[in-house]
């Protein structure tokens, strides 16, 4: 399958991205959030992460400085998420139960070249970049077996 390349003209688009998103996730899915300061990573995760939980007014803090927050979808499934800004070398995920995390629920990724070969290849890199005040461009590349689990998503976004 091919990118699939959204425009999301405000934070309410991109909302419903993440809970299209969220709809799709299953153990072992890694989402590796991409895109400069302030391009709308968190606000993804954020709006992913209260979609699967089912809390719309979740308390969801951006992990930049304990790298790592963890969350039980309403369903049982563990959604860990990463930002991994600061991580000094690769290996320092592997502290941060990195391993457990693909192996037992899905995991959002914020900065996720930090990783280097550490990076599953079984994902779906999600590319934010700003299009205006409140506008971004959200690019879509799914690799294994996010191949086939696309194509209901812009229409769940109303993109």
């Amino acid at each position: 399958m091919t990118d699939v390349m959204l425009d999301l003209p405000d934070e309410a688009a991109t909302a419903r991205l993440g809970a299209a998103l969220a709809g799709l996730l299953r153990v072992g899915d890694v989402l590796a959030l991409r895109g400069d300061l302030g391009a709308g990573k968190t606000a993804l995760a954020r709006a992913l992460i209260r979609a699967r939980t089912g809390e719309a007014d979740a308390e969801v803090p951006s992990p930049t400085f304990t790298l790592l927050q963890v969350y039980d979808g309403a369903d049982g499934l563990p959604i860990a998420h990463y930002d991994l800004y600061r991580l000094e070398r690769p290996d320092d995920v592997l502290e941060l139960d990195f391993d457990d995390a693909l192996a037992t629920g899905a995991t959002l990724i914020e900065w996720p070249d930090r990783l280097g070969p550490l990076l599953p290849r079984d994902r779906l890199d999600v590319t934010l970049a700003i299009a205006g005040a409140t506008a971004r461009r959200v690019t879509l590349t799914p690799a294994g077996a996010w191949a086939g689990r696309l194509p209901e998503v812009a229409r769940h976004v109303g993109a």
